[in-house]
């Protein structure tokens, strides 16, 4: 059996962080060999938790050396763990989401240096659901679109990332869906052209995505429903697993799928 995939995980105090320390503890091809939060927190999992400043120096000063950084943090921090990770040639899974044009840049010019994951969403589920949207999408020509994303009611970005990347599924499929209408108020009658967005927060829901599809006497409506994120870090660590020691690049999670 070969060495365990060495990981650092950022964010360490949030729900995520938690998440794949917690499940990478339950596997024997991952561990963690640095974790990082930028406020003091208690050991996870038996794990410490150093400061995030101290974050490039464990990095370079690791021994044995960390094979892949797995960061579900925020996009301005995601940012600077990257940096921090390509400039000890380290793998990077990013699971973080809202990223603004320049972010997103500073994240793909990494993969010019060290092997880069970056998704929306890491679970097996989403990624059969963004197959068949594209199916559908393309089968049921004419057919109006809605998509409604539901979240806890900390997420920040709205629309979710995944909610993102399933209206680009769709308009890949369907080029007379061009204009994306977040919500409804008044006089809004729908245009043909229309694509419905909705973003609902409440609770601590893990994540919920539906895509209708709606024609004359015929509705289709396809849901995928997270029980926790705990299928988010599984897939992260997968991805983690998978991409250590790979070239430089930027690659994709349906890639570790296959």
């Amino acid at each position: 059996m070969s060495d365990p995939v060495r990981l650092a995980v950022t964010g360490a105090g949030g729900r995520m962080g938690h998440e794949v320390i917690e499940a990478a503890r339950e596997r024997g091809d991952c561990e963690v060999a640095v974790a990082v939060n930028r406020s003091p927190v208690d050991p996870v999992a038996g794990v410490a938790v150093a400061d995030a400043a101290e974050f490039p120096a464990l990095l370079a000063d690791a021994e044995p050396a960390v094979d892949a950084l797995v960061d579900f943090t925020g996009p301005g921090s995601s940012v600077e763990y990257v940096a921090a990770a390509t400039e000890a040639g380290v793998a990077c899974v990013v699971g973080t989401t809202g990223f603004d044009g320049e972010q997103e840049a500073a994240i793909d010019a990494a993969a010019e240096s060290v092997p880069v994951l970056r998704a929306s969403n890491f679970s097996r589920g989403i990624a059969a659901l963004r197959r068949v949207v594209s199916e559908a999408a393309a089968a049921l020509p004419g057919y109006d679109v809605e998509v409604t994303e539901t979240h806890h009611s900390g997420k920040v970005d709205a629309p979710s990332g995944t909610a993102l990347t399933l209206l680009d599924d769709i308009e890949d499929a369907r080029a007379d869906l061009r204009e994306r209408v977040h919500g409804r108020e008044g006089d809004a009658p729908r245009t043909e052209s229309e694509i419905g967005v909705h973003a609902r927060r409440a609770g601590d829901i893990a994540g919920e995505h539906e895509v209708l599809m709606a024609g004359d006497e015929n509705v289709l409506e396809l849901t995928h429903r997270a029980g926790s994120r705990r299928v988010f870090a599984a897939g992260a660590l997968d991805a983690a697993a998978w991409l250590a020691g790979r070239d430089a690049g930027a690659y994709d999670f349906t890639e570790v799928l296959e």
